[in-house]
């Protein structure tokens, strides 16, 4: 007993009650069904050999893989240079692009998904412009294919490895790149042996995130891509919804995991290793004459640095002339990018105002029929109020949670302080089907399967992560002589805490409140595994609409959804929350 009081007066005691949700909902579960996927305890590997045999499912995770990497791929290309050029913005400007990144990545990826297949349908945007100008005779075949999976996953993707990017560059000292610069390296050069090194820890933790997510993705590929573009995570799914067999589901849930694993693993490696920068010694089997020659440029190099020395004095405060190209481009590249991001939004947000039996874009007559379609229809209106009510729970409880963890982590040892955030955090970096299944497990073994207790634990685990990562980057740059100050003045630890702690870290906490109910409203993959089919949550709701009608009110749906980010953004704007460099690659280093 002595021991527990102990334990729960020590900052570490403040991580009890989130690791003892984690354990209870996802720690426990997982290592059951790990232990399950291997038929304990007789431990066999007949469940991985059969799920291995089948070419039907060997194909599936080859194309699982496959799509990941792709999409991984097309998001560094497109992320980096975008990333660079919100980096190098003006104050003002850099703001505006990073709340227009924001937006979308705030959005709903079912909204947006359903954004595209507004766009990419038979009767959608695209086909109707080209049937309109006639240059085609009949729809073309752009949805349910592999190109359409690939448009909505990188639109979805795409913030998720811009953020991290910029976060990082926004710390290198730029001062560096000019020293290069004064040294007569060209700008390439300066960027390839200078900032882009720096870099890379951006790089790695775009690409663990974006693959990682991609690995589970469920909706987009169930709703964009035919039956040849099925993930891991439909099989999954599937299997869920067609047997009880435990056993087979965890081997799929579990190979998934340890490619994720595997990927994790490798790119965890420090990429910023110094190396040498010198040249190797040459080797003594050379030809003299090479070694002549080398001489030869070396006395050459020494006569030419003084002229090369002049022309860059010349070249310093000379405007370049090939600059205004490279500025018009990357001008455009920025639009473009933005209109990718934004556009899909704009479309549904415009066609919800149709007033047509079916969407159209432009709508032919405006009205508000599909809103007071959705006002109008209790299953639509009770499907969102339950949403609410989940995600109201979900963030007190990950908020009170998450704080108390986040403090108590802070003053901590730093290695205990490292592996208590890592486990804490694993419901964030594991794949979404995983976790889902993991939870499943575990709430059928305690009775609260289709439950509104078993949804806001479930989504609990989630939300916590992303409190602690929040609350813990406002704590980093807490001056602690303000508690030592409160505590020389005879206050407790109790009235220290409310008096003096929890005034300063106030907006991180709200901050972390709203991500806390962002995730559980935007939550549909885990929803749909431990509700059960007794509980229909919005999103739940719009995506059994999807998949077999589709109703304009959805449409309507989406746009007031698509609204909600500019209203966490003046929510957090007005608390006074700011996502400050150290808070975002505390976040995303965390995350990864």
């Amino acid at each position: 007993m002595q021991t527990l009081q102990k334990l729960g007066q020590s900052p570490i005691g403040l991580t009890l009650p989130a690791l003892t949700i984690l354990l209870c909902v996802f720690g426990l579960p997982i290592l059951l069904l790990f232990l399950t996927s291997f038929n304990a305890p007789a431990f066999s590997l007949v469940n991985y050999q059969a799920f291995l045999s089948q070419p039907a499912n060997a194909r599936v995770l080859l194309q699982t893989i496959q799509v990941s990497v792709v999409v991984t791929a097309i998001c560094v290309i497109i992320g980096y240079p975008m990333a660079y050029l919100i980096t190098a913005a003006s104050k003002r400007l850099r703001m505006v692009l990073l709340v227009l990144v924001i937006i979308p990545y705030l959005t709903s990826f079912l909204v947006r998904t359903y954004a595209w297949i507004v766009i990419l349908g038979d009767n959608g945007l695209i086909n109707s412009l080209l049937l309109g100008l006639g240059l085609i005779s009949g729809p073309l075949s752009l949805i349910y294919s592999r190109m359409a999976v690939y448009i909505g996953m990188i639109h979805i993707m795409l913030p998720v490895m811009i953020l991290p990017l910029v976060s990082v560059m926004m710390g290198i000292d730029k001062s560096l790149m000019a020293a290069a610069r004064s040294m007569g390296a060209r700008p390439f050069a300066a960027f390839w042996r200078v900032f882009l090194p720096l870099s890379l820890p951006g790089v790695r933790s775009g690409l663990m995130l974006v693959f990682v997510f991609c690995l589970g993705f469920y909706i987009t590929p169930a709703a964009l891509g035919g039956l040849r573009d099925a993930m891991i995570s439909t099989l999954i799914a599937a299997q869920v919804a067609s047997s009880f067999n435990m056993a087979q589901t965890a081997a799929s849930a579990f190979i998934l995991l340890g490619i994720a694993a595997v990927v994790l693993s490798f790119l965890g490696l420090d990429l910023s290793d110094t190396r040498t920068l010198g040249a190797p010694p040459a080797r003594k089997s050379w030809s003299s004459g090479l070694h002549s020659f080398r001489t030869l440029t070396r006395y050459l190099n020494e006569l030419a640095s003084p002229l090369r020395a002049n022309l860059w004095a010349a070249r310093l405060y000379q405007a370049g002339g090939s600059s205004g190209w490279w500025t018009i481009l990357g001008v455009f590249f920025v639009l473009l990018v933005m209109f990718y991001l934004l556009f899909p939004s704009l479309v549904v947000i415009i066609m919800s105002f149709s007033g047509g039996e079916f969407l159209e874009f432009p709508p032919s007559t405006l009205s508000l029929k599909w809103y007071r379609s959705f006002f109008g229809d209790p299953s639509w209106t009770g499907a969102a109020w339950t949403s609410v009510q989940i995600a109201i729970a979900v963030a007190v409880l990950s908020t009170i949670v998450g704080t108390l963890a986040a403090y108590g982590l802070n003053r901590t040892y730093p290695r205990v302080r490292s592996f208590l955030t890592l486990i804490i955090l694993a419901p964030i970096t594991f794949p979404s089907i995983v976790v889902g299944i993991a939870a499943y497990f575990g709430l059928l073994n305690l009775g609260l399967i289709g439950t509104k207790m078993g949804i806001i634990l479930t989504h609990s685990i989630g939300a916590i992560a992303y409190v602690v990562v929040i609350v813990s980057a406002t704590l980093a740059n807490f001056d602690r002589r303000l508690e030592q100050a409160a505590k020389s003045m005879r206050a407790g630890p109790l009235q220290t805490f409310k008096r003096v702690t929890l005034p300063l870290i106030r907006p991180g906490v709200i901050g972390g409140a709203l991500f806390a109910f962002i995730h559980s409203f935007d939550e549909v993959v885990k929803t749909s595994l431990v509700s059960g089919f007794a509980i229909r949550t919005l999103p739940l709701k719009m995506w059994e609409n999807i998949r077999n009608q589709i109703d304009p009110t959805i449409a309507a749906v989406a746009s007031l959804l698509i609204f909600m980010p500019l209203l966490w953004l003046v929510a957090l704007h007005v608390t006074g929350w700011r996502p400050t460099l150290r808070a975002q690659s505390v976040a995303t280093d965390a995350a990864s």
